[in-house]
């Protein structure tokens, strides 16, 4: 019960602040073509996408709650929204196949990072890009200490997120290569979760 119906509104909630909308709102834009979005939890970036850019979007997401509380925003949207209910670890498209990669705020639960990216290099077009908005590891030790104390209870919490990860050394020790990249200490959120990298990549 957890899982299914209180945990997608918790998520919701918190990946749905302003601070964090503000960021959605700049990257999701940036989106064209045929479109992946890995963990599209409640299709809250639907009203981020730009119709004249976007041919159509996968919204690739396991979480039975999240998709659920998705139907409201898919319903509304006039983007061609079409589902996929596979771990990020299993991405049933061809190879390159795909014009742009959409990630934001889904490294952090994924489990084997190295086998979703790898997933993510091979359905991606030669020229196509991958984008990204993710929270992770601080620059600042002192709050990297706390991250790595809380992380294990929060992660029980939070249906897996990892407060520790290094988003942009995850991508590139994938095979991208990190065209663009902003470190940013979200205001107004608390320090251990509110670190985020956010930029654009492309397959080496």
């Amino acid at each position: 019960m957890y899982e299914r119906y209180i945990l997608p509104h918790l998520i919701n909630c918190a990946c749905g602040s302003p601070q964090i909308m503000k960021l959605r709102s700049q990257i999701v834009p940036k989106c064209s073509g045929r479109v992946l979005e890995v963990g599209a939890g409640s299709a809250i970036n639907l009203q981020f996408y730009d119709p004249k850019s976007v041919e159509f979007v996968w919204g690739l997401e396991p979480s039975i709650g999240m998709r659920n509380k998705a139907k409201s925003n898919v319903a509304q949207s006039g983007i061609d929204w079409r589902w996929l209910d596979l771990p990020g670890e299993q991405i049933p498209l061809d190879d390159e196949s795909v014009d742009t990669v959409l990630l934001t705020f889904t490294l952090c639960t994924i489990v084997d990072t190295r086998t979703a990216l790898a997933q993510m290099r091979r359905v991606l077009k030669p020229n196509g890009k991958l984008l990204f908005c993710e929270h992770g590891l601080s620059a600042d030790l002192n709050v990297q200490k706390w991250q790595n104390r809380i992380n294990p209870l929060w992660s029980r919490l939070a249906g897996g997120c990892q407060l520790n990860r290094s988003i942009d050394l995850l991508i590139s020790d994938a095979g991208f290569q990190i065209n663009e990249l902003s470190k940013i200490n979200v205001p107004k959120m608390p320090s251990f979760a509110g670190f985020v990298y956010m930029g654009e990549a492309s397959v080496l």
